[in-house]
């Protein structure tokens, strides 16, 4: 700390009169904005100043600076007591009586700038962003029933990336968040316990989040329509957090809901996991070419070689692979929710079916199409409302074990592998020209030897490979398969590797 104002006198001490005197008018109400500790009061100050400090050292005048971090870009958020909590969606119930002892569901979504990030600045930018998400500045808390989010006013903090993604967040911790975002050289993560939301509410953040950093760094903006990026300084609204489970019909059915165990891969499992993130990055263009090629979609594409990478990597000469497919309800009810609001199904096929590409897909496409359908995804939602309604009334310390074991029935186990595919992301071109590109990954499965998730940002596919074994079989041959069909890949990744 007290190197940080040492620092900061340095700085203040090599300005001009004039531009102290604009400091110090930009500080003057800085302490209304902030009902918090005077430690942590301090510490949003400092985080100011050296976000100062880091855009004078690239040049930017100090009224300038003044301008793009003005305080009014933190409204009242900051100043005001917590007051909200908010119930788990039907979703997300689940999640935190389930887990086992150092698991957890969490998936990450990345953004890679053309250059490195200010940290400094992109402390500020999460600051700033973080009030627009009140459902996500929240802390998980025990109820006498259930779990809930309960809203936290503090600093959340930008973390220097050393480890492999997708460690778990210690949400038992009073007062911890439950996502975290972590930068390393070009890169800015964030990393989501699913409690908080799915795939769709983590890009709707990572979006805001970077063109927010990008507006800090200097960069101007003509139109977002058309983009679906939310405006920081917005008030939120209850709709973009309600539970959209709720608006669902119910029906009479339930099936899908629990089926029989399914064919694993027979990779040794790691001591530690993930082991290993791999990023297959290939040009979103021949991608859809080769699905084309087949009449596929991309996400039936890359179903189809998941299948076939799948079998080869198992001795197993019998049985079925199912691979476990995330269905994403906004295409059939309308909400501006970001909180959970996907369900899944289960693509399955017999090893014995699996060889050629042109049945694969005929069979895998009809298979979408019912399993995905409307009708099926409310017979699951049905199931799941059940469930959730049986364990209703039976205190919290009682529900953790028998959601555990009921879960045993209902989770991975049924599923071989998963394939979530955010699709297509956009941004206005202005901000779009200073990133490279994105990717998604789920974090680690407990049974799974590996869990798939793909994202398309700039002309580039990302398919993420979250891997719990040492085994190369499976991507050694979706990169043959990716080349047989002309796609070129370019693979990166971390290089934790623990047997």
């Amino acid at each position: 700390m007290d190197k940080i104002r040492i620092f900061y006198a340095d700085f203040l001490d090599s300005l001009t009169d004039g531009e102290r005197a604009t400091l110090r008018a930009f500080f003057t109400d800085f302490d209304q904005y902030f009902d918090t500790s005077s430690s942590e009061r301090r510490r949003f100050r400092e985080d100011f100043e050296m976000a100062i400090i880091a855009l004078h050292s690239r040049g930017v005048p100090v009224e300038e600076i003044t301008e793009r971090l003005a305080l009014s870009n933190l409204g009242g958020y900051y100043a005001r007591p917590s007051v909200l909590w908010f119930p788990l969606d039907n979703s997300a119930k689940i999640y935190p009586i389930s887990m086992d002892h150092g698991t957890q569901n969490l998936f990450r979504i990345s953004v890679y700038f053309k250059e490195d990030i200010l940290p400094e600045v992109m402390q500020i930018a999460l600051t700033f962003t973080v009030k627009r998400f009140p459902a996500f500045a929240t802390s998980l808390k025990k109820g006498v029933f259930w779990h809930y989010l309960d809203s936290v006013k503090c600093r959340f903090s930008l973390t220097e990336e050393h480890d492999v993604p997708c460690q778990p967040i210690k949400v038992s911790i009073s007062g911890s968040s439950s996502f975290r975002l972590l930068y390393y050289k070009n890169r800015v993560s964030a990393e989501f316990f699913h409690v908080l939301t799915d795939g769709t509410g983590g890009t709707v953040f990572i979006k805001a989040l970077a063109a927010e950093y990008l507006r800090l760094m200097g960069v101007k903006v003509s139109s977002t329509e058309g983009h679906d990026l939310w405006n920081i300084n917005d008030t939120p609204t209850r709709d973009e957090f309600e539970n959209a489970f709720e608006r669902i019909e119910r029906t009479k059915g339930s099936s899908g809901f629990i089926d029989r165990p399914a064919t694993q891969m027979n990779g040794k499992l790691s001591v530690r996991r993930p082991c290993r993130i791999l990023h297959l990055k290939m040009p979103t263009d021949a991608l859809l070419s080769a699905a084309r090629s087949y009449g596929a979609t991309v996400t039936v594409y890359l179903l189809t070689l998941m299948f076939l990478a799948a079998s080869a990597a198992t001795d197993e000469l019998s049985g079925e692979l199912s691979i476990q497919v995330p269905v994403n309800m906004r295409k059939f009810y309308e909400t501006r929710t970001v909180r959970n609001f996907a369900m899944y199904c289960g693509i399955r096929m017999a090893i014995s079916d699996i060889g050629d590409k042109e049945d694969m897909v005929r069979a895998i496409t009809s298979q979408l199409e019912q399993k995905a359908s409307k009708e099926s995804m409310q017979e699951m939602i049905s199931a799941s409302v059940k469930l959730v309604s049986a364990l209703r009334c039976i205190p919290l310390a009682i529900k953790q074990p028998v959601a555990r074991r009921v879960c045993g029935f209902l989770g991975e186990k049924i599923f071989s592998t998963t394939l979530s595919n955010l699709g297509v992301v956009t941004l206005p071109e202005e901000l779009s020209e200073h990133i490279e590109s994105m990717d998604f990954c789920l974090g680690a499965p407990e049974h799974n030897r590996l869990a798939c998730a793909a994202i398309s940002f700039g002309g580039v596919t990302t398919f993420s490979i979250t891997k719990n074994t040492p085994d190369p079989t499976f991507e050694e041959k979706m990169l043959s398969l990716l080349s047989e069909d002309g796609i070129e890949t370019r693979v990166e990744g971390s290089e934790f590797y623990e047997r």
